[in-house]
């Protein structure tokens, strides 16, 4: 007698997934996520979000989104993330956006940072796009009284 090998037969009783379960929400995230989130925060980056797609996507495994008030801080936020990352070893497979500082893109591979100009982020709303996602809970740093330097849009 034949064994399960077509695939109907397949389709009708799935092998396990591959792929492993991602962690809980509340576990740590990668350090270069937080390094990013920090860089962003020494430029006093707004509305802090982490999403995470290891569910739903293949091509990355986290969305870092924040907030700059204007084109110059949207551009430092950039520029300090970048540096902060490159000089711990982790530079960005690429950047897109830099020159009009409405959204500017930093792909790491396995997480992208999106720093958006305030009306820009609520244009493009990824948050509401992504909304099957999970949303991380970002840790609190010692000594604030929210995420680091990181300020909630009011």
């Amino acid at each position: 007698m034949k064994q399960n090998s077509t695939v109907k037969e397949q389709s009708l009783n799935p092998q396990p997934s591959v792929r492993p379960t991602p962690p809980a929400a509340s576990e740590a995230l990668d350090g270069r996520v937080l390094a990013a989130l920090h860089a962003a925060g020494e430029k006093k980056g707004l509305d802090p979000v982490v999403l995470d797609l290891r569910e739903i996507a293949s091509f990355t495994d986290y969305f870092v989104i924040v907030s700059g008030a204007n084109e110059r801080q949207v551009q430092a936020i950039s520029d300090e993330v970048y540096d902060s990352l490159k000089k711990a070893g982790h530079p960005a497979a690429r950047v897109e956006g830099y020159k009009t500082a409405e959204w500017i893109l930093l792909d790491y591979g396995d997480f992208v940072v999106h720093v958006f100009e305030q009306k820009a982020r609520k244009f493009y709303d990824l948050e509401r796009l992504w909304r099957e996602s999970k949303r991380i809970d970002l840790p609190e740093e010692p000594g604030s009284d929210s995420a680091g330097s990181l300020r909630r849009e009011s």
